[in-house]
């Protein structure tokens, strides 16, 4: 990955403009309680151009009459050696980077570089920079973007930096995964079928949602995975008709379905994976009715992507099937009626973020990684059903990239039976 963050760097460059400095952090673990934090996570669009995934660091982009590429690292002491562990050294991050060691600093050198940047008579870019790009993100309306916090110094001692957002420039440029990308998404669903073959090995020996939970971590953290690309659903019966059930903790009934919606690590890369099994081993009519409308429409929606097709021509060529589904199995009366059973889209953008970042405005094109995701839900019956796949894009069609995690309904039987 150390060549996909070079090449990422050179074509962000490209999108800047002329006398600008762009700061990323590579952010730290939040605070989680007493002597706790969380456990960190590298800030997504920092490694993404840096290839980096230790916490406490800084990335400088000067595009000006001199472009330079500075990244500043925790010097290493004692106590955090003996306490903590050694952070990268300059040239272990230099390896790792592509960044000229000699143009990595400590953090103490922060605050001295940037004002060397901004002297005008003697600025390290040639003309000091008129544009700050920041990672401008938005949690919600009433929170400032995190960057704003952690550039405060520089906001407040430089106000004659025009101020502009970062985000759309990378968002656009992280829509198209390299063949390196590729190859991490690949091995984080690799992981993910290790995870739910575990799965269907141990469902009819189990008790509760969350021992299969365990069950999924247990064989993804064995296969070299770094966990759960976000919180397992593990839902039985009725707790599937829930859209974002993460409590787990339900007996299991072997007379139900239980929905999973998971996905694994590898190399800060996602997965994300919806398989429906039943938990006694054998699905029963009407589940099985159900079970195959939506994984018709599953099947259909992945052979309609296509370079050229929209998302909204995806999500209305999926929710039209799904309501000609519904009408037939009695789950609605009116077609019109389909967001009742079925209340969410048919995919999104995947790769470092689970729903990473892209533009959904424009269509689809070559290189995108998108998840296909139909569902129908009731909960009258206790039965939710989604079968989800992750898709790459190609020039003249589609790829199901884990089309090796089994989804018929044969398959699914006779793997449960074979345990």
């Amino acid at each position: 990955m150390r060549e996909h963050a070079i090449k990422a760097r050179e074509n962000l460059f490209k999108r800047l403009e002329d006398q600008s400095v762009t700061v990323l952090y590579s952010g730290h673990a939040p605070h989680r309680s007493a002597d706790q934090n969380y456990d960190y996570t590298p800030q997504r669009n920092f490694f993404y151009v840096t290839n980096l995934s230790e916490p406490n660091m800084i990335l400088m982009l000067l595009k000006g009459d001199q472009d330079k590429t500075l990244l500043f690292i925790e010097k290493n002491t004692d106590f955090k050696i003996k306490w903590e562990g050694a952070s990268l050294t300059k040239e272990e991050a230099s390896a790792l980077s592509g960044i000229d060691a000699k143009s990595i600093f400590y953090l103490d050198d922060f605050d001295k570089v940037f004002n060397q940047t901004m002297n005008y008579a003697r600025s390290i870019m040639g003309t000091p920079p008129v544009t700050l790009y920041l990672d401008l993100y938005h949690e919600s309306v009433k929170k400032k973007p995190v960057s704003l916090s952690q550039a405060a110094n520089i906001v407040e001692n430089y106000p004659e930096l025009n101020i502009k957002s970062v985000n759309a420039h990378i968002s656009y440029l992280r829509m198209f995964k390299t063949d390196e990308e590729i190859e991490e998404i690949k091995q984080a669903i690799a992981h993910t079928k290790k995870g739910l073959d575990n799965v269907l090995a141990n469902i009819k020996t189990r008790t509760h949602e969350y021992q299969l939970q365990a069950d999924f971590l247990h064989a993804i953290t064995l296969d070299g995975s770094e966990g759960y690309a976000f919180d397992t659903i593990a839902a039985c019966g009725k707790n599937a008709t829930v859209l974002h059930y993460t409590d787990n903790k339900d007996t299991l009934d072997h007379n139900e379905m239980i929905l999973f919606d998971l996905g694994a690590l590898h190399n800060n890369y996602a997965s994300d994976i919806s398989r429906t099994y039943p938990v006694g081993g054998a699905y029963s009519k009407r589940q099985k009715e159900i079970y195959q409308a939506v994984l018709d429409v599953n099947k259909k929606s992945i052979d309609f992507v296509k370079p050229g097709v929209t998302w909204k021509e995806l999500n209305d060529y999926a929710k039209d099937l799904l309501a000609k589904k519904a009408v037939k199995l009695g789950l609605i009366q009116e077609e019109k009626d389909i967001m009742n059973v079925y209340y969410h889209s048919i995919g999104h953008f995947m790769g470092l973020d689970v729903h990473d970042v892209g533009l959904y405005n424009q269509p689809l094109e070559a290189g995108m990684v998108l998840t296909i995701e139909p569902g129908l839900y009731t909960s009258e019956e206790g039965i939710g059903v989604r079968i989800e796949d992750d898709i790459l894009v190609t020039e003249d069609g589609c790829v199901n990239l884990s089309e090796a995690i089994i989804k018929e309904v044969d398959d699914i039987e006779k793997a449960i039976k074979g345990s």
